[in-house]
């Protein structure tokens, strides 16, 4: 069909779009907040061609169009008014873009447009059936800001209605700088687009095999590779949501762990070093090879490095993209685990410190962090800690 509005991004004056028989009908998708499942239906998708881009900002006070992205194919998902809160609308948004993402569909990059949310917000009285004036917020490019737009509107809808005034439908656009949303046009509602059948347009018929040949060809979704990745790895389920939230993060643990390293360490280190290194940065970005974290894992596994070598060791990983191998042997980090030559440094801190001494054996047990902190320096960090305590309690009890 043709969808008629006139508008600067849309040069042509119509534009081409799916009205009386979209490529999906009704759906839902389960999403959780607060530990409370809800399901939320899915009213339809459709394929239409996408509209310019207004720039403001950069030319202000003039405003200019970049028309390079009109009339490539975009997918609309249009939900049931299912959604009660800002918080469902983000977990809502959230499950979605995780889909798609594993489904290979678009790579999910709000910043660039890539994924797109319009979001419709209405109030309504307690106990009222009928959905109140409803108003929709546009120029929201991460899931931040649709959290803060949706509370914005939220409030300000509701300040009006308490103070007896009425809400006027319209497109509001959401202003990340000033906190606010701003008007951009009054809001249209189906018959004002005057819709009519595309003539450039034949009738595209889905077959059941069809569908039932692209269903066989789907990858795990998130919910199912969630699932299987805390039952097969016997991992916590916050690590498994955090893990599989993004494909490529959930890639990446499961080829670190293919390279033998022990699961729940892989996550951790994914979850914190390796997260904050990335510093936000996508995944791709990232110098340092699956096989890479495997293999530094496994060298504090055996005792080869200790897990604090091992942190300036993936440092050095994410700088240089070297294998931990190599920086280990350039910098001689291998920790020392040699009895031997720890006892003698042992024995010499002992007798360099006698008034610790005298206290720990009187019970101030925490001072063997002070005693394990000299040999660490002598050893400059190499030193296997295990064995370094052990040795300690040994030669203190004497």
């Amino acid at each position: 069909a043709r969808k008629n509005y006139f508008y600067p991004d849309l040069p042509k004056g119509y534009q081409t779009s799916q009205f009386d028989l979209p490529i999906i009908g009704r759906g839902q998708i389960e999403i959780e907040v607060d530990g409370r499942k809800k399901t939320i239906g899915i009213t339809r998708m459709h394929m239409e061609e996408d509209a310019g881009k207004l720039l403001h900002d950069e030319f202000e006070p003039i405003s200019h169009v970049d028309l390079n992205r009109t009339g490539t194919p975009l997918l609309e998902i249009v939900s049931e008014p299912d959604l009660r809160s800002p918080a469902e609308a983000v977990a809502y948004l959230k499950k979605i873009h995780a889909i798609l993402r594993y489904l290979d569909i678009c790579d999910g990059n709000m910043q660039e447009g890539s994924f797109r949310c319009d979001a419709n917000i209405s109030l309504r009285p307690y106990g009222q059936e009928e959905f109140g004036t409803r108003t929709e917020l546009k120029n929201m490019n991460s899931f931040r800001h649709v959290q803060s737009a949706l509370e914005y509107e939220e409030r300000r809808q509701r300040d009006l209605l308490l103070e007896g005034q009425r809400i006027v439908q319209e497109t509001l656009l959401w202003n990340p700088d000033k906190n606010c949303t701003e008007s951009m046009r009054g809001k249209e509602d189906a018959h004002d687009y005057r819709y009519f059948p595309c003539p450039d347009l034949v009738p595209v018929e889905i077959s059941e095999e069809w569908i039932e040949e692209i269903r066989q060809s789907l990858p795990e979704l998130p919910d199912q590779r969630r699932l299987r990745i805390a039952e097969e790895y016997g991992l916590p389920e916050y690590d498994a949501v955090l893990l599989t939230a993004d494909r490529d993060l959930a890639d990446f643990f499961e080829e670190t762990v293919i390279g033998r390293a022990p699961a729940k360490k892989a996550s951790n280190w994914i979850m914190t070093e390796l997260m904050r290194e990335l510093k936000g940065e996508p995944l791709s970005s990232c110098p340092v090879k699956a096989g890479q974290l495997a293999a530094l894992l496994t060298m504090v596994e055996k005792n080869t490095i200790s897990g604090k070598i091992a942190k300036t060791v993936f440092q050095a990983m994410m700088e240089s993209g070297k294998d931990p191998e190599t920086i280990v042997k350039e910098k001689n980090l291998v920790q020392v685990s040699d009895s031997g030559e720890l006892l003698a440094l042992v024995q010499e801190i002992i007798a360099a410190n006698p008034s610790q001494v005298e206290d720990f054996r009187n019970g101030k047990t925490k001072l063997m962090g002070y005693f394990v902190g000299q040999l660490m320096q002598k050893t400059k960090g190499k030193a296997n800690p295990g064995l370094a305590n052990e040795l300690f309690a040994r030669e203190l009890a004497g």
